[in-house]
């Protein structure tokens, strides 16, 4: 499998829990006396829960070399799987807080393995409940542990840590209606690295869930956008997940 192809089925992967209905979700008005803390607390507070998503997902993927479009089919079960498989299941995903794993019949080819590749890939530490907080546009630290400065910019909440950090740079703004993220980032200056995420959200079920997601992966000047659309979502519905590598497959050894 060329590299290319696999940062295009890692960005299926990893981004892919967005959600989209009739209903937008937007506005609000800033509230200039609310305190670091209580935009934080207001953050947690509104986070949404559900059991269970499906629907499809039409995903556009660019690196400034190839872009192409994909479509899937993806099935969540919150905090303990996500589930993805292209048209006559010719690729399929099957992701754990354990385990990252896929294989493509095409090329007959499989992965089998940690988190380990998909932070080196986007530049920054990942596991299961940071890229789950990444899909539903909470934050992918916990900002209850961070020491953090406030301010209003463009209409939203501008949060960001009084110290700068030592290895990476940390920014989030949340939109003032409903506390969700509006765009977070994580800077790596050091590496020439960076991953930024943008959203708009919508109501689902009365649930406040992702509408678009924008996805801008940088690795030293190399720009990787993925951008997200969904349809027929629906939650809360009793789910399956069959994955199985099929034998006789080429494990893809990554280095």
């Amino acid at each position: 499998m060329k590299r290319e192809q696999l940062v295009f089925f890692v960005a299926i992967v990893i981004f892919l829990s967005a959600c989209k209905s009739t209903k937008n979700i937007a506005g609000g008005k800033v509230d200039k006396s609310i305190s670091t803390k209580r935009i934080v607390a207001n953050h947690y507070e509104n986070q949404e829960n559900f059991k269970t998503l499906r629907g499809k997902v039409k995903i556009d993927y660019s690196n400034g070399k190839a872009s192409q479009g994909f479509n899937v089919s993806l099935r969540m079960q919150k905090d303990e799987v996500i589930w993805i498989s292209a048209p006559l299941g010719v690729v399929k995903a099957h992701i754990t807080p354990d385990k990252v794993s896929f294989y493509n019949k095409i090329q007959g080819e499989y992965f089998d393995g940690n988190f380990e590749y998909l932070s080196d890939l986007l530049g920054t530490e990942l596991d299961f409940e940071s890229v789950q907080n990444l899909l539903l546009g909470n934050a992918i630290l916990d900002l209850r542990k961070e020491k953090l400065a406030s301010r209003i910019i463009a209409g939203s909440y501008e949060l960001k840590p009084k110290k700068a950090q030592k290895l990476f740079n940390i920014l989030f703004r949340l939109e003032p209606k409903n506390f969700k993220i509006a765009s977070q980032e994580v800077i790596q200056s050091d590496e020439n690295r960076s991953l930024q995420a943008k959203y708009t959200y919508q109501d689902i079920s009365g649930k406040v869930l992702p509408n678009t997601v924008q996805v801008v992966a940088l690795d030293n000047r190399e720009e990787t956008v993925i951008d997200l659309s969904f349809r027929n979502i629906e939650l809360d519905k009793s789910l399956n997940f069959p994955y199985k590598i099929p034998k006789g497959y080429d494990e893809i050894i990554l280095k």
